[in-house]
């Protein structure tokens, strides 16, 4: 793919954008952000904290923390607190795992809203910053004496300057209350601050921003916690923590913990938005768009630095970089490596150019939070805005000397699903026959880096190409290694972009609240992805015993045209095959696991109807003369079913296979739990028999008519019909084809017609029927339940979650209504047994717009090829 050239801004630096992994939206602005090993946390204007998996991305907790909007949000380093404030009087304090809340805190003198918190595990240690221009603090310690929700110092029970005001004979304004009020879960401790723990006019100017920070070295020990404050007044304060009581020599106990060391940038009025510290240096993001560095064992300021045209709302330093974001939109990553020279020769503790590496556009709108994390191999600047969405960038790449560098670096399973995406393989349309053909080469090429023995089986014609590849097993002996034929397509179905249905560009991989968006990303190129590096992981740890050959088709969405006989010619090349194995289809849900084990075949058709006359006017030649093709087509069609959907051709329904108790049992199973997720699929006879009628009872729909001349009063000389039919397992193809034209010729025959009958076969696929308890389904439903492990879940306050015990549970045994031409087929070739691994949700929308693929799937998919490739 053409990497373009990263374009030069004024300053010098480039707007080239890190890769933006996954956009997670909300429904309110998001004015916080935290990140554990496990979550991402963002806080709302809403009162809620959206927890998301930092491994999957998928929602999981929605936590109403409080009534108004959620200002802050701060996680202790070994992932024991989280801290939320907002604009309110009261701070929250939950276990980032089970999200239980633990404490409420809350001020006994006024504090408006808080702004800002932090933790210092040395003292075990809340600091708080409010909109009062003080800083309080509790010490968790003090929960031993919580206080009481009762108590008249608690915000609800206290005067209030506003809703309690009330001139001489007037009433009280009666105290807001909402709905959502009643969802904050019940804090297991109440925390009083105590009158004496607060610093008052701390700054003049909102508290804005807290750090723990250690130093500065000339005035405590090195070891030793200081409190660094930034506020509305412009200045940025160290504060030395200390205990109740505490005599520092000169006769006076300190009132309350915290004493002033020293103050920055008194000689600036600009408002100090955030804060960052790096070692002794200090790094604060202001107004105008600018971040001042300072040196805090020197008090001296370092150099300015302009980063953005608007505020600076948020400052995170992180892998060797400055990471900033801006009112703006915008987000910028600064380098932060010291030269030991400057230019003169001189020592220097600052480098001469602190140069800008990136800047683009995160957000449409204000971005007001982010955080860094590291999950895998990838470095991670997650950003949160007022747009109401989350954006998680994979910043491996910054700086980058070269993209093959970046491929290094990248997850290379995603990369190459963004990559095989972006091609766009639709096999239906002739002016795309040179992007199959690219598609095929790259997955050729990628199969090929990755170790296997790759050709292009040529299909013949205009045909697209197979892909096959073979990877051999290195650590059995050939005679020995079981051979496992892995069958995908690399095709896709058209994606029409005129109507504005689709979100995002559909061959360029999106990846939005847990999802990745994009044409072909479900059907069927993420399964083969995830099987191509389920193998790559074997091998890398030299567990491959046996040999997976992949044979990938280009034209599985137009019929298969070309594969069978394609493969027939190359079975040598093939070799032996024992098992076969295909991922093309989807849960019944979004929740439950599923195996395939049956699928309709298919017939189609096109009846014909010929005139030996032209075509005539209808006003100037229509007579009961005349024989007209529309409409002996449209009473011979008439005779295929009747008012009951009953399919007329004789003998059509003769070799159905009977419901095995077996079966029964499997449908019931499928139903109970189908009712429980979602008590409107009921009553449960209504829905087995809605099932069974979809997967193993046959049908025929007719689709289309098209008749000859143009538009308006003809009497068309031919008119034609597409009929298909679905097949289930007991009936062959070839006889309901003798039996369909057979059928068709004698009614066609009663209407005396002096037209003409045709019956063209166009496509045809047999019905396949898997064994569920053999082998390989056993493999898989092994791999299944060891992937999709469970947690049960318990409620605890409003919600949340223990995580413990884990439970799993069997993939449910469900057979498809569409049909795969190719499956039987092989099955029969190589006289092998198949399975069906559906990787997919039922709401993946695959053929329709916004087609996707949950990112959390396609890991697990990778987990279950790699353990059945690994065990076949």
């Amino acid at each position: 793919m053409a990497v373009l050239p990263p374009r030069e801004l004024d300053d010098g630096c480039t707007d080239t954008a890190p890769k933006e992994l996954q956009e997670l939206s909300h429904s309110a602005a998001v004015l916080s952000i935290a990140v554990s090993d496990e979550y991402i946390f963002a806080a709302t204007s809403n009162g809620e904290i959206s927890v998301w998996s930092l491994g999957s991305y998928q929602l999981v907790q929605t936590i109403q923390a409080h009534r108004h909007s959620v200002l802050c949000l701060f996680l202790t380093s070994d992932y024991k607190y989280l801290f939320s404030s907002a604009c309110e009087p009261i701070i929250s304090v939950w276990c980032p795992k089970t999200f239980v809340r633990l404490f409420e805190i809350y001020s006994t003198y006024d504090v408006g809203d808080v702004f800002s918190v932090v933790y210092s595990a040395q003292r075990d240690t809340v600091y708080i910053g409010t909109q009062t221009a003080s800083i309080q603090w509790v010490s968790l310690k003090d929960a031993e004496r919580e206080g009481s929700a009762e108590s008249a110092s608690h915000p609800d029970k206290r005067q209030h300057r506003f809703f309690d005001s009330r001139a001489v004979g007037g009433t009280s304004t009666p105290r807001r209350t909402e709905d959502h009020y009643a969802l904050i879960p019940r804090a297991q401790a109440l925390l009083e601050i105590d009158s004496g723990a607060v610093e008052q006019y701390a700054h003049f100017g909102w508290v804005f921003c807290l750090r723990i920070a250690r130093g500065p070295s000339v005035l405590v020990d090195a070891d030793e916690d200081v409190l660094v404050s930034g506020g509305g007044d412009g200045t940025i304060k160290i504060w030395r923590l200390t205990d109740d009581g505490t005599d520092y020599g000169d006769g006076d106990k300190v009132n309350g913990g915290i004493v002033k060391l020293l103050t920055l940038g008194e000689d600036d009025g600009q408002s100090v938005l955030c804060l960052e510290v790096d070692g002794s240096f200090l790094y604060a993001g202001k107004l105008d768009g600018i971040v001042e560095l300072w040196d805090i064992d020197t008090q001296q300021k370092l150099r300015v630095i302009k980063a953005h045209d608007d505020k600076v709302n948020s400052l995170k330093m992180s892998f060797g970089l400055l990471w900033s974001a801006s009112a703006s939109g915008s987000a910028s990553s600064h380098s932060t490596v010291h030269d030991t020279k400057d230019a003169f020769g001189s020592s220097s503790e600052v480098s001469q150019k602190y140069q800008c590496l990136s800047r683009w556009k995160a957000h449409g709108g204000r971005v007001l939070s982010s955080a860094v994390a590291v999950h895998g191999q990838d470095q991670l600047f997650i950003t949160g805005a007022n747009d109401n969405t989350v954006r998680v960038w994979r910043v491996n790449s910054i700086p980058t000397e070269s993209v093959e560098a970046v491929d290094h670096l990248e997850n290379m399973m995603l990369k190459s699903l963004e990559d095989f995406v972006s091609f766009k393989t639709v096999s239906s349309r002739p002016d795309f026959t040179e992007d199959c053909h690219k598609g095929a080469t790259f997955l050729g090429s990628l199969f090929k880096r990755l170790g296997a023995q790759v050709e292009m089986l040529s299909t013949g014609g205009l045909h697209n190409p197979i892909v096959f590849a073979k990877f051999s097993g290195k650590f059995m002996p050939a005679e020995k290694r079981k051979r496992t034929l892995f069958y995908g397509h690399y095709d896709v179905v058209p994606a029409d972009t005129k109507a504005g249905n689709w979100q995002s560009d559909p061959f360029k991989l999106k990846g939005k609240d847990g999802y990745l968006y994009g044409r072909g990303v479900s059907d069927n190129k993420g399964p083969i992805i995830a099987a191509l590096y389920a193998v790559s992981d074997l091998l890398q740890n030299r567990e491959l015993d046996s040999d997976i050959i992949f044979v990938i088709e280009g034209e599985e969405e137009s019929g298969s045209r070309g594969f069978q006989d394609t493969i027939r010619r190359n079975k040598a090349l093939v070799g032996h095959v024992d098992y076969v194995l295909l991922a093309n289809s989807y849960w019944l849900d979004d929740e439950v696991p599923c195996l395939t084990y049956g699928l309709r075949g298919v017939l189609h058709a096109t009846v014909c109807i010929d005139s030996k006359l032209p075509d005539l006017h209808s006003g100037v030649d229509g007579s009961n003369m005349i024989f007209e093709p529309l409409s002996d087509l449209t009473l011979l069609l008439s005779k295929l079913k009747d008012r009951k959907n009953h399919v007329n051709i004789p003998g059509f329904y003769d070799g159905i296979l009977p419901v095995t108790e077996e079966e029964e049992l499997r449908y019931d199973d499928i139903a109970s739990i189908l009712i429980r997720r979602n008590p409107a699929n009921g009553p449960i006879d209504a829905l087995k028999r809605s099932l069974m009628a979809r997967w193993r009872e046959p049908n025929l729909t007719i689709h289309r008519y098209n008749v000859s001349g143009p538009d308006g009063s003809l009497i068309s000389s031919h008119a034609t019909a597409n009929v298909s039919i679905r097949l289930v397992p007991g009936q062959e193809v070839e006889e309901v084809i003798k039996s369909l034209r057979a059928f068709l010729a004698v009614e066609f025959a009663t209407f005396e017609s002096d037209n003409t009958l045709t019956v063209r076969i166009d496509n045809k696929a047999e019905p396949w029927l898997g064994v569920p308890g053999n082998y390989i389904f056993r493999t898989l439903e092994e791999a299944v339940m060891q992937a999709w492990e469970v947690p049960v879940s318990s409620a605890n306050g409003a919600g949340t979650v223990t995580g413990e015990p884990k439970k799993m549970r069997k993939p449910l045994y469900i057979r498809e209504g569409g049909s795969i031409p190719t499956i039987r087929f092989l099955e029969k070739e190589f006289n092998a047994p198949a399975a069906h691994l559906p990787c997919g949700q039922a709401s993946d929308a695959a053929h329709l717009h916004n087609e996707r693929l949950r990112y959390l799937n396609l890991i697990k998919s990778r987990e279950i090829f790699k353990t059945v490739f690994g065990k076949l």
